[in-house]
């Protein structure tokens, strides 16, 4: 089979692959083995996507001859140069064509097995769409997570009225999209029926839910957020005061503290970081927006870059993709890639650390001429300080205003309950002192020289 052929064939594939992964994500699935195959099914996915597009769109025109048109006159473009450049287009062409050949095996494996799994999911209730759900905003919608937010569902439909109340344990480290699953699944309509009232707390006041929330008797879902470790009898107080109240009571434990754990009643719903292939994907919509990439080859490749630099990050995917979805110009674009990668390379030059790293760490990190403290969390949209109030991508987008001094800098902001903002502490700071800083956040000075 030619190139051309085995490149349409996996667009073939990828498109039966995409209708069922995206059926599937709107129907109700019960059934942990179709759940399992769904995974499989959006990884082969989300790996031939990437094939495809790495055959496709390449970073210079003469390696598009190469692989694309299968010509060979590029790699003889300079006489003097003949053997070794033909050594290594040979050897490039060697290596996509096996790329591209497993990403077909592998796919005509998936879809073959696909029958059952396909008939089985006509049996499944559809689930209800809102508004949100027709991707009027772009970033409205939870990318992937397909299986985890079928399984949380699941969980909060099951009768548990004879025994304690279920507690289940979200863990993941800092921006991985623990709220945003736990929001998709508690405005699920079978959800917000089965359940009267829904809670969201903070950890550090267990106690508010029995004191300042009225009458629990009805059948309530409580989600408790916790930043740190609780201690274990102010928990089974907590646990407690919800079992007499009602037996239909669930809990959720939303953490990055892996030790929680210990409290819950199920296995845990552990969110990762998204691996490559799917990340890039998520990226790749966000930057081109409603543009068709066909028509921009040029700037596939600097989001494969782009993907690689953001380490599977949910708001850097976000905030890039909202600034770069504005001009899809290549200097443009290349210009908000050398900005990023300047970036990680000055604080990997300073700390050793990745900025993603530093902020999990709850340390401050390097943005060009600004200090950005880790994000502050809250479910209103309003910055806690009379400071002046920009956002991120705007920031990134144009250099018309320079903010002097210190200002609040919102990465990210939900269009969705609880509308979630991520709010930095910034500080303008042109000049890279070898000094301590102290972070308005924390509250306390870092050892690490930052600056």
């Amino acid at each position: 089979m030619e190139l051309m052929e085995k490149v349409k064939r996996l667009e073939q594939l990828l498109l039966r692959a995409h209708m069922v992964v995206e059926e599937a994500d709107g129907r109700y699935i019960a059934n942990s083995w179709m759940l399992l195959h769904l995974k499989t099914i959006a990884t082969a996915m989300y790996h031939g996507y990437h094939v495809l597009d790495t055959v496709k769109f390449k970073k210079n025109k003469e390696e598009d001859n190469d692989l694309v048109n299968d010509s060979s006159a590029s790699c003889f473009a300079n006489p003097l140069k003949r053997s070794r450049t033909s050594t290594v287009c040979t050897e490039r062409k060697k290596k996509f064509s096996m790329e591209l050949q497993d990403a077909l095996e592998n796919l005509e494996v998936i879809i073959g097995d696909m029958n059952e799994f396909v008939i089985f999911l006509t049996g499944c209730d559809r689930m209800t769409h809102k508004p949100y759900d027709t991707y009027l905003y772009i970033d409205n919608f939870m990318f992937g997570r397909h299986v985890e937010k079928q399984h949380l569902i699941n969980l909060l439909l099951e009768n548990n009225i004879c025994g304690p109340p279920a507690v289940i344990p979200i863990v993941g480290r800092r921006g991985v999209g623990k709220r945003t699953l736990i929001m998709h699944a508690c405005n699920d309509e079978r959800v917000r029926s089965h359940f009267n009232r829904i809670f969201h707390i903070n950890g550090e006041k267990l106690g508010e839910i029995t004191t300042k929330n009225g009458d629990l008797s009805t059948r309530t879902l409580v989600i408790v957020e916790f930043a740190s470790d609780v201690d274990d009898n102010d928990w089974r107080k907590f646990y407690s005061s919800l079992t007499s109240l009602n037996r239909g009571n669930k809990v959720i434990i939303l953490t990055r503290v892996k030790k929680l754990v210990r409290f819950g009643t199920v296995k845990p719903i552990t969110l990762d970081i998204m691996v490559y292939e799917e990340y890039r994907y998520l990226l790749k919509t966000l930057s081109f927006g409603s543009a068709n990439p066909a028509d921009h080859p040029q700037l596939v490749p600097i989001v494969e870059e782009l993907a690689m630099l953001l380490g599977g990050r949910l708001i850097p995917a976000n905030i890039i993709g909202y600034v770069l979805r504005k001009d899809l110009n290549v200097q443009f674009w290349l210009s908000k890639l050398k900005g990023v990668r300047f970036s990680i390379e000055n604080n990997m030059s300073v700390s050793g650390s990745h900025p993603n790293e530093l902020f999990d760490q709850g340390h401050p990190a390097h943005l060009k001429d600004y200090i950005l403290y880790p994000a502050a969390s809250t479910s209103n949209n309003a910055p806690k300080n009379d400071l002046p109030y920009l956002i991120f991508g705007d920031l990134l987008a144009s250099k018309s205003f320079l903010p002097k001094g210190d200002f609040n800098l919102v990465s990210w902001e939900s269009r969705i309950p609880p509308y979630t903002s991520f709010v930095h502490m910034a500080r303008f700071r042109p000049s890279f002192a070898q000094d301590e800083l102290e972070s308005p956040l924390l509250g306390r000075k870092h050892p690490r020289p930052l600056s």
